[in-house]
């Protein structure tokens, strides 16, 4: 648990630490995490956001990561998660959800929430979905469920994975130089998750007030 807490709250402590640690290995670390951010429907707790900010932030200031090695490794995994993510969903994702076994971490309101982001955008949704925890994890999982077809599943899933991936890892190298960004990394990258999330509150709290 203590592993965990440190890893949302002082996440750059954390991977500078690793990169120090284990080297040229930090790279497989990382790619494990984003993959199973993106392609376990049970982890959607994991930081995938913040870890992408904060990979590239560490990689401006020369702290041992390579800034198109984050990005190549990092849009495979995010790729590659999605698609595992849809398989499970497309294979086993009924019986999961109708026998209850999943239903601690993966509750029904997220369903239902990652339900209605589909009928609003469709297909979209795949790619719209990397940009608001939990719903990323969700949404490639319900596409599976509802058997999109792969080949479309795959267009909107890698297009996804590219431009999350180079958007947060781009925005932190570029801000990762400026010193109060620095010297403040945890607290900026809680703060993007932060407005990460501010339009599913939005959305819960209409919810509530119309439901």
């Amino acid at each position: 648990m203590q592993f965990l807490i440190d890893l949302f709250l002082h996440l750059d402590t954390v991977l500078a630490s690793w990169t120090a640690m284990y080297g040229l290995w930090i790279y497989a670390m990382l790619f494990l995490i984003i993959f199973c951010e993106t392609g376990l429907v049970v982890t959607p707790f994991l930081p995938g956001d913040s870890l992408l900010f904060t990979a590239g932030a560490i990689a401006a200031v020369g702290g041992g990561l390579d800034v198109w090695i984050v990005l190549v490794i990092l849009i495979v995994a995010a790729t590659l998660g999605d698609n595992v993510n849809y398989s499970i969903g497309r294979r086993f994702g009924r019986g999961l959800i109708d026998s209850g076994r999943i239903a601690r971490v993966v509750k029904p309101e997220y369903i239902q929430r990652t339900d209605a982001f589909f009928e609003v955008h469709g297909g979209k949704t795949i790619t719209l979905a990397r940009f608001f925890p939990i719903i990323r994890t969700i949404a490639p999982f319900l596409a599976g469920i509802g058997e999109m077809h792969w080949r479309r599943f795959m267009a909107f899933n890698f297009v996804g994975a590219v431009v999350w991936v180079s958007a947060f890892v781009f925005v932190g190298f570029f801000f990762g130089t400026i010193p109060i960004v620095r010297d403040h990394l945890s607290l900026m990258a809680l703060g993007i998750v932060s407005l990460t999330l501010i339009p599913i509150i939005i959305h819960m709290v209409r919810s509530r007030w119309h439901g």
